[in-house]
């Protein structure tokens, strides 16, 4: 069903019943993902600044904890995984081609504006389960090895059979953390955008549809970790169109997934 409202017009309150949720197939992901190329190449000025704000991210990841490879492992994941977050510009972006009406950089940028109490609550939520994240990944790196290795030694310590109980520790915590992450907020961030809905419904709707339509649920989570991961081999570059392009892809999920 496609959206009349201005993402400008007055919230209406939400009555007290659960939000519908319509039934997904497993050729919505693509059709998504088709979509959110589609709005790409409707703005690439703004997708492609939204982009380069992903790569010069990553970029500063690395940077920033160099010497803390633990970290690095912990807080890409994380980073990427609420990448919702990071996205509002281009999920008002999408809102207003849906729309019908003209892209507005000053509006995409300062999109957070119109829910700030509830976007803030939100994104508190994910930065600290972000922040745990890493935290608990150090740990498994410091009960692991005799001091921290470096970032070539972290990723040997992953290919390395040896180390088998500390890499399927690894991997069971990040799952466990990506798949609590991206339960909670898979369509809930741009439902804050549109509705005049709490953080707390937002997050429900998006956990109740991860656990009432899984299947497709997971296909989508595995399409967007395999772009990621491939965007991010060449030095984060990649990103610099797979970002934006998985941001507008994620409204259109959103859009199909929650009825009006």
């Amino acid at each position: 069903m496609t959206e009349t409202n201005s993402p400008d017009a007055a919230p209406r309150a939400e009555g007290s019943s659960p939000l519908v949720l319509r039934p997904l197939s497993f050729a919505d992901p693509l059709r998504w993902l088709a979509l959110g190329w589609n709005d790409f190449r409707r703005a690439p000025a703004l997708g492609l600044f939204y982009g380069l704000c992903f790569v010069i991210m990553g970029w500063s990841l690395l940077k920033a904890f160099e010497h803390a490879p633990a970290y690095v492992l912990g807080l890409s994941g994380g980073f990427l995984l609420t990448g919702p977050a990071l996205c509002l510009g281009m999920y008002r972006t999408s809102q207003r081609l849906e729309n019908g009406e003209k892209v507005d950089w000053g509006d995409s940028l300062l999109a957070w504006q119109t829910r700030t109490g509830q976007l803030a609550i939100f994104g508190f939520v994910l930065l600290v389960l972000e922040m745990v994240w890493a935290r608990a990944t150090l740990v498994v790196f410091a009960v692991t090895f005799d001091g921290m290795p470096d970032f070539k030694g972290s990723l040997l310590a992953l290919l390395d059979p040896e180390n088998i109980s500390f890499i399927i520790a690894w991997v069971l915590l990040g799952l466990l953390f990506a798949t609590l992450i991206f339960a909670v907020s898979v369509v809930s961030i741009p439902m804050l955008l549109h509705r005049p809905t709490d953080a707390i419904t937002a997050g429900l709707t998006s956990m109740r549809l991860v656990l009432t339509q899984t299947p497709v649920m997971l296909w989508w989570a595995f399409l967007i970790s395999s772009l990621v991961v491939l965007a991010m081999l060449p030095g984060f570059a990649g990103l610099l169109v797979v970002g934006p392009v998985l941001g507008h892809a994620s409204w259109h999920a959103y859009r199909a997934a929650v009825a009006d």
